[in-house]
């Protein structure tokens, strides 16, 4: 059996490979695009593919220098506190923290209910959050960040899990969205009112007058180190207090820290420039991550998986249709936001964008809608759902 060791360059050149042909792939095949299967996601599959059947023939096995990877996932999730800004979420109004709460509910409710149908299937119960929030409002890329925390913390095959069931999410939360804002809008006759046409767009608040340049961008990157140096030093504080954190953590609240002086200062973050590197940073770690992806952990986990994510598409579409839609005002705008928390919370912000949009284009507009639902997925909801994995992370692992 030939062994094959990548060492850090040449992990870095086969994470650009998988990533350069997962985006030729997605842009010749419509069904990726449809439902916005990230590129690294399309690259690192087929490339685990190919690992599958080295791993089942026995004829060759690769290994690679995870240093760049630890580096990326940090990188990203320092880029996700600096998003964590309380001027903003004061400034969206009482509409965006009431959503930004029903989206925390459901991210427990998921996990809740992941672990304990693990435990009904004789599983780890960290297993359950590979396919609860872990993949499902945290998408793709929590997935990659939490799948090796879950395995280290004894969950085996948790990374595989919580790929594939981000994938399951973003098809299932376009197709059950739609039909669920049909219902509620058919059911209660409901039309949109004249309120809404004064809502403004998400972009409007920090990015629209934004242009990357050389100079915002190594600022940004400063910034960044710094904020993942400190970070470290917050690790630290913590460890010896007794608390053991994940790596990005400390990083993450010193970026938010930073976030909230600079605007209580009046101070310009370049929005742009962050999320430019947080979304390279993620790119360049997914494909890592899913080219160490074993999914020959798949096989044995085959009928409880297709179970646990059947539950959970109903888990989403039970609360889309009864607490989405009441609380967030029981109207056409209502209807609408439960039409994207489908997608939102099965997916991605991008998803339930494509959910609301599809749908208000077949019925009538809703400003109010594309204005709180992205500025919670964009902003916010990353942050509390990594916090909250963390907690159920220590409650359960080993």
């Amino acid at each position: 059996m030939l062994i094959y060791k990548f060492d850090m360059m040449q992990t870095l050149t086969l994470a650009a490979i998988v990533l350069l042909v997962g985006r030729a792939i997605k842009h010749r095949v419509p069904f990726f695009e449809k439902f916005f299967i990230p590129s690294p996601v399309i690259g690192g599959v087929l490339y685990s593919i190919i690992t599958l059947i080295g791993h089942s023939t026995q004829t060759f096995e690769f290994t690679y220098d995870g240093a760049l990877k630890t580096l990326f996932m940090i990188a990203f999730f320092t880029t996700i506190g600096f998003a964590a800004s309380f001027k903003l979420l004061k400034k969206g109004g009482i509409q965006v923290g009431i959503f930004l709460a029903l989206a925390t509910v459901l991210v427990i409710l998921q996990n809740v209910a992941g672990i304990s149908m693990a435990k009904a299937f004789g599983l780890h119960p960290l297993m359950g959050l590979a396919v609860g929030s872990v993949p499902l409002t945290g998408g793709h890329g929590t997935s990659g960040a939490f799948g090796p925390i879950l395995e280290a913390a004894g969950a085996d095959g948790a990374l595989a899990v919580a790929i594939a069931s981000a994938t399951f999410g973003l098809v299932a939360g376009c197709m059950i969205g739609g039909p669920i804002g049909k219902r509620l809008m058919n059911k209660f006759n409901l039309k949109p009112t004249d309120t809404d046409q004064g809502a403004q767009h998400v972009e409007s608040i920090d990015t629209v007058h934004e242009t990357i340049t050389e100079t915002t961008i190594m600022n940004t990157v400063y910034l960044i180190t710094l904020c993942m140096g400190f970070g470290t030093l917050v690790g630290m504080i913590f460890k010896k207090a007794g608390i053991v954190l994940p790596s990005y953590i400390g990083p993450m609240l010193v970026a938010a820290i930073i976030r909230n002086i600079y605007d209580a200062k009046g101070l310009n973050l370049h929005h742009k420039s962050v999320d430019a590197i947080g979304n390279i940073s993620l790119s360049l770690f997914l494909a890592m991550a899913l080219m160490t992806m074993r999914l020959w952990d798949l096989a044995a986990l085959a009928i409880p998986l297709v179970v646990m994510l059947v539950v959970q598409t109903l888990i989403m579409a039970t609360f889309a249709y009864f607490v989405t839609y009441n609380i967030m005002g029981r109207d056409y705008d209502g209807a609408v936001m439960a039409c994207g928390h489908c997608g939102f919370g099965m997916g991605a912000t991008p998803n339930a964008m494509a959910n609301m949009e599809s749908f208000t284009a077949a019925n009538y507009p809703s400003a109010k809608s594309f204005f709180v639902l992205p500025l919670v997925g964009a902003l916010f909801i990353d942050f509390f759902n990594a916090s909250i994995i963390t907690f159920f992370v220590g409650m359960f692992g080993n």
